[in-house]
């Protein structure tokens, strides 16, 4: 067999394996909520929020990254799209009319955590708009601080 056909071969599945990697998992997402919530009662929130906003090391992994809303539905910190920060989103819904904000915040008020969706949101990897779950949970005060993972393009049964 030709050996620059069987490298070729070797590195298609290297570099699929590297890309199935970059998806976060729904324990990291559940352990970045964890983690940013300990730190905002430890160090403060304002101080978190805004590692957060910066995109400080620690505040992403992989795809995954943590957003906070307050309890009336303005983004306190989104690292990947500083532009939502501020803005009141309470009202925000998905392509297809699904609560964004509002389904979370009612999650959480009603549960304390757990995960919301699916929904549909934009893959910044994809630049399309791919099926996605949100592990939330309450923080500091009427806040909640929640990551999302990717769940692709097919709608989850």
């Amino acid at each position: 067999m030709n050996k620059n056909f069987l490298a070729g071969i070797v590195g298609i599945f290297i570099c699929g394996g590297l890309h199935a990697a970059e998806h976060g998992t729904e324990k990291e997402a559940e352990d970045l909520v964890a983690k940013t919530i300990a730190q905002m009662k430890a160090e403060g929130q304002d101080k978190v929020l805004a590692q957060i906003n910066s995109r400080a090391a620690g505040t992403e992994l992989k795809d995954l990254f943590v957003f906070v809303y307050d309890y009336g539905g303005t983004m306190l910190a989104m690292g990947p799209n500083k532009k939502m920060v501020g803005k009141n989103l309470i009202d925000m819904k998905d392509v297809d009319g699904t609560p964004l904000a509002k389904g979370m915040i009612d999650m959480v008020k009603a549960k304390g955590k757990g995960w919301y969706g699916p929904y549909k949101f934009s893959n910044p990897q994809t630049s399309s708009y791919e099926y996605k779950k949100a592990y939330c949970q309450q923080a500091v005060g009427e806040t909640l601080a929640c990551v999302g993972v990717y769940l692709g393009d097919k709608r989850p049964k």
